[in-house]
Parts: C-alpha cells; sequence; structure tokens
C-alpha cells in the first residue's frame, strides 16, 4: 500500500467515524475553531515578545519604573511578560474555580468564551489606536486565553466521550485542531499586511463566536452520556471548594506526576523559545516580519503534527495505550536537546522546536486528555485546568528565569540542561503510567464518577 493510499484509508476511517457518531463532528468543527481563532493571534503575540519596541510592548509608566533604578527593560522582555502572566494565573485560578463550583456547565462554558470574544473586541480598539503599551496587555491575554479555552474543551470532550472513544476519537480531533491551526497562520500572512493587526482580533472573534455554537450543541451528548452512565449531571453546579483543583493536585499521585510531566514539557519548551526569541530579534527587527516568521514556524509544526495526528495517533492510542504516546515526545526531545547542546546551530533549533510542539500536540497531548475520562468531574475541570493554567505557567516562570543565567554561559549551557528536563519529565510519564493503571475501568469509571473519586 502506498502513502497515498495509506492517507485516503485514513480519511475514509475519519468519514466513516463522523457519520457514526455525530458528536465528533461537532467536537472537530468546535477545536477546528478554537484553534483557528488562536492562531490567527499566535503570531502577533509572538513578535510582540520578540520586539525590541519596548514602547509599543510596555506602558510609558512602567518604562519609566525600571528605568529610574538602572534596568534596561528590553534586556528582561520575556521575564517581566512570563512573571506578569504567573501572577494573573494565580489571581485568576480562584475565580474560575468558583465559576465552576456555583455555575452549571450550560452557564459557565457559554460565559468563559463571550469573555474572550468581548476582550478581543477591547484589543481591536486598542491595536486600532495604537494605545502605548499594548503589547503587553495583548500578550498576558492571549496567554490566558490559549490555557483557559483549550483546557476548558477537553475538560468538555471528557463530559461528551468514553474512555473507549476518546482513545478513537481524539487523534481526529487533535487533528481538526491541527487544521485550524493551518488556517490561522496562512490567514495571518494573507491579511496582516492588508487589514493591519486590529481588523485580525474580529477575525478570531469570529471563529470564537461559532466555538459557542457547538459547545451548545454537544452539551446534549454529554447530559445523554452522563444519563446513560448513572453520573451527576453537569447540568448542575458541582459544588466543592473554589481551590479544589490545587488541593487536589497536592494530595492525588496521579495528578502530582501528570503535573510534574506537564512541568518538565514545559521547561523545556520555554528553555528552546527564550533561544529561538533571541535569535529573531537579531533577524527580524520589523513586527510584521517578525510575525511572517513565526505564522511560517507553526506551518510547519502544524504540518508535522497532522500527518502524525492522521496516521499515527489513533492506531497507537487504540492498540497500545497511552504509554507508547506520551514516552516517544520524551525520548525524542532527550535526542534533539542532546543534538543542540553539541552544536546549538539556528537551522537545528527551528527543526528541534518543530519536532517538540508536533509531538506535544499530536501524541502527548491526546494521550494526556483521555485519562481524564476515567476520573471524576472534579478532577476534570478544576485539577485539570489547574495543571493546565497555574502550574503550567509556573513552570514557564520558573524557566524563563532560569534562561538568563543559563545563557549567559551559552546556547550548549542552555540545551544541556534542556536534556536533563527532559530525562526528568520521562521519568514522570513512567510514574503516570504506574498510576493510570490503578483508575478503575470503564465499567466501574461510571460509579467512581459519581461520587466524584478517581
Amino acid at each position: 500500500m502506498t502513502p497515498a493510499d495509506t492517507a485516503s484509508s485514513r480519511i475514509g476511517r475519519l468519514r466513516s467515524a463522523m457519520t457514526e457518531s455525530p458528536p465528533l463532528l461537532w467536537a472537530f468543527v468546535y477545536f477546528f475553531c478554537l484553534l483557528s481563532g488562536y492562531y490567527v493571534l499566535r503570531p502577533v503575540r509572538e513578535a510582540m515578545g520578540a520586539s525590541a519596541d519596548v514602547e509599543a510592548i510596555f506602558p510609558p509608566a512602567m518604562i519609566a519604573f525600571f528605568a529610574e533604578r538602572g534596568v534596561p527593560l528590553r534586556d528582561f522582555t520575556l521575564q517581566v511578560l512570563f512573571t506578569c502572566t504567573f501572577l494573573i494565573m494565580l489571581a485568576l485560578q480562584p475565580v474560575y474555580g468558583w465559576l465552576v463550583s456555583r455555575f452549571p456547565r450550560r452557564v459557565f462554558l457559554p460565559v468563559v468564551y463571550g469573555f474572550f470574544i468581548a476582550t478581543l473586541l477591547g484589543f481591536y480598539v486598542l491595536f486600532d489606536s495604537g494605545v502605548p503599551g499594548r503589547g503587553m496587555a495583548f500578550f498576558l491575554w492571549i496567554t490566558v486565553f490559549n490555557l483557559f479555552a483549550v483546557a476548558v474543551f477537553w475538560s468538555f470532550m471528557a463530559d461528551v466521550f468514553s474512555n473507549a472513544e476518546a482513545r478513537a476519537f481524539y487523534g481526529y480531533i487533535g487533528a481538526a485542531g491541527t487544521l485550524g491551526a493551518f488556517l490561522g497562520p496562512i490567514l495571518t500572512r494573507s491579511l496582516v499586511e492588508r487589514i493591519g493587526i486590529a481588523n485580525l482580533m474580529l477575525v478570531s472573534a469570529g471563529f470564537l463566536a461559532m466555538c459557542v455554537v457547538c459547545l451548545l450543541r454537544l452539551r446534549l451528548w454529554a447530559v445523554a452520556r452522563e444519563q446513560a452512565r448513572g453520573v451527576v449531571s453537569g447540568e448542575v453546579a458541582m459544588g466543592g471548594e473554589v481551590l479544589a483543583g490545587l488541593k487536589l493536585v497536592l494530595r492525588e499521585p496521579l495528578l502530582r506526576w501528570m503535573a510534574l510531566m506537564v512541568i518538565g514539557g514545559v521547561g523545556v519548551g520555554t528553555l528552546l523559545y527564550n533561544e529561538q526569541a533571541a535569535i529573531v530579534r537579531r533577524a527580524y527587527t520589523d513586527p510584521a516580519a517578525a510575525t511572517a516568521f513565526y505564522a511560517t514556524l507553526d506551518l510547519a509544526v502544524n504540518a508535522l503534527t497532522l500527518v502524525v495526528q492522521l496516521l499515527v495517533t489513533r492506531g497507537l492510542l487504540s492498540r497500545f495505550g497511552i504509554a507508547p504516546a506520551l514516552l516517544i515526545p520524551g525520548c525524542a526531545i532527550i535526542v534533539g536537546f542532546s543534538v543542540l547542546a553539541a552544536s546549538p546551530l539556528p537551522l537545528i533549533v527551528a527543526v528541534v522546536q518543530v519536532v517538540t510542539r508536533a509531538s506535544e500536540f499530536s501524541l502527548a497531548k491526546p494521550a494526556r486528555e483521555t485519562i481524564y475520562t476515567r476520573v471524576g468531574r472534579e478532577w476534570r475541570y478544576k485539577a485539570g485546568a489547574a495543571i493546565d493554567t497555574v502550574i503550567y505557567r509556573g513552570a514557564d516562570l520558573s524557566f524563563v528565569w532560569l534562561h538568563k543565567p543559563l545563557s549567559l554561559i551559552g546556547s550548549s549551557a542552555v540545551f544541556g540542561a534542556g536534556a536533563l528536563v527532559a530525562a526528568a519529565m520521562t521519568f514522570s510519564v513512567l510514574r503516570l503510567l504506574r498510576q493510570e493503571k490503578q483508575l478503575p475501568d470503564e465499567r466501574t469509571a461510571g460509579v467512581a464518577a459519581a461520587d466524584g473519586t478517581a
């Protein structure tokens, strides 16, 4: 069978799966629109983070504050942005916990996306009028948007699909997101120099509005699955503590190892991201050119991701479970960072960036998310969100500052440290897999989920 025949066969299976499972089609459209909307704006964020124009990024008062203390803000752009992002995540975690505890799914899901749509309209005004400090505000906002919106999406998918369905469908759903991630950069490259950055905000808002339509449709299947399994309905508020998510991560071994695995993945990504930003800052002084470069990089990542999702992910998860999908990315990162430590050439940095991000999106992320189909709602919506927001950004913050002293030694030191972090991440995967085997199977998971336990 030729590669073309194989690809055609996989696409045929996708069509058949959509025919047999109507919610898969809506989930497909949902994730496609979500990542289309995000990737329209991601190149703008990357260009802002790599920009040397501090007046466009930071408010004048902030620039003056640092200047009075003899600190060149330009040299600490990413460190300051990541620190502020973490503080915002820390402040929003109890707000999100309160929202999901006090309101049913039919209320808090549209509220989350409605908030992001409203703020996008606000950013249209900021960019259209050229308000100083717009870069920092946008960088912080889109980082929060990406983590919360995607975390909510996968938590909701665990309400809609069973564990067996997740292993069969999550690769396809991930592919939908990758197609959206393809479309976003293409739209940005085609439109940014014609209509300007401000109007990209309206394009993204349109995609998010479609996400709301999809989640309202998918809610019907979530309710039907909960009724069939006899678990507590997501149509009523789940209650519980506002900070229950963080407490669950501290208390439960499976969640702790998952958090440590995520921290390791964030660590290698952040170290690589910072080295890449330094290269872009030197090579591109025009924001539009830098935006186009990041859009090209995103296209390369998404091309590899889509190939793996369509040809590998479903078969790997269905036949062998989550172990290979979690272990392969860790081993690939160890090899990539070891090569970079020996020869940190710009082209190799770009290649490793593509492989690192593609393996996370196509293998590690779908594999992690299948675990949440076998646990209770607090684990999904609270603990899962805590890992993907506060803990994720806490790791970002730690490694973005760690990069600073390492970069003074040289790129080889940065990538050598990254290889060690990747090894620690792989060890966490092994421990997570041991805990995952202790979860209840599909027949008894409903009973456990009913009382909120794993």
